[in-house]
């Protein structure tokens, strides 16, 4: 009992179902992939997928390695990875993703941010600290003072 290995949770797998009908308020965390047929109330964090169903509904902020979504999100999405939004998908809110698919017939309606995952890794790396720095504000890179002032 003690001292035993967890088994490591595959974030490919999809684990958990929210079924048609069925209504969940609260937050939700999840190491594995995430699908969703009824109501979500509340914000989800996955380290997975996040797959909407066309009868799914989610009111929440939406944080996942991908997400396709057939159904309705109202609120924010952030993924490391991609939104695909189908042709009877909708999207009202924030988002920031790596890449963004619609198809015809989608819609989004709010303001979107295309990060690829390259960028977000160059960004935090250029606000580390500089070595010998002894504030603890951290230091922009050459080359984000010349974006700044450009705009």
């Amino acid at each position: 009992m003690f001292g035993k290995k967890k088994n490591p949770v595959n974030p490919n797998s999809t684990d958990t179902l929210i079924g048609e009908g069925t209504i969940v308020e609260g937050k939700m965390l999840s190491e594995a992939s995430l699908r969703i047929e009824g109501k979500v109330i509340g914000d989800i964090e996955c380290c997975g997928d996040v797959m909407i169903g066309e009868k799914g509904e989610v009111h929440s902020n939406l944080q996942a390695r991908n997400v396709i979504n057939a159904g309705i999100i109202v609120g924010s999405v952030t993924t490391k990875g991609k939104l695909t939004i189908t042709n009877k998908g909708r999207v009202s809110g924030e988002i920031d993703v790596g890449l963004l698919q619609i198809a015809e017939g989608g819609i989004l309606q709010g303001a979107s941010r295309m990060t690829p995952e390259q960028t977000r890794q160059v960004e935090s790396e250029s606000l580390k600290p500089v070595k010998g720095n002894r504030s603890s504000k951290p230091v922009k890179a050459e080359g984000e003072k010349e974006k700044a002032n450009a705009s």
